[in-house]
């Protein structure tokens, strides 16, 4: 009779996962800045991308009440951010940036994952991250 071992293997452990989304230290501070000034307490800034635009996609920003159950939530410089799980192969190495200049002020994201994008800059195209 061969004996067998059914000793469990302990769990190797897991690498730290990249967040999906960063913020720069200028869109930290103005998110920190918007949410203080909001009317009622929220849990985190709702990140996500919806199709529209001349490009075919948009970025949305938005207050977020709770998180979803599977929302990816990232803790970045204070701030909070709540990932649709449908946006996450589109956002994966995405910065958010807040720029200001002499005649506007906006948030501005860089994303690896876009490959083109409107004249007007309102829109853009991207291109979901493959998971091998």
């Amino acid at each position: 009779m061969t004996h067998i071992d059914i000793t469990p293997t302990p769990p190797r452990p897991r690498r730290p996962r990249p967040k999906v989304v960063t913020l720069s230290e200028a869109a930290a501070e103005r998110v920190r800045e918007i949410m203080g000034k909001a009317e009622k307490p929220y849990a985190g800034l709702r990140v996500g991308v919806k199709n529209g635009g001349c490009a075919g996609q948009e970025y949305v920003l938005e207050y977020a009440d709770a998180a979803a159950p599977l929302d990816e939530v990232i803790e970045d410089k204070g701030v909070t951010i709540l990932i649709d799980p449908k946006a996450v192969l589109f956002l994966i190495g995405t910065e958010i940036d807040y720029e200001v200049s002499k005649l506007s002020a906006k948030f501005v994201f860089r994303n690896p994952n876009e490959t083109d994008a409107c004249g007007c800059g309102e829109s853009v195209t991207i291109t979901p991250v493959k998971l091998d």
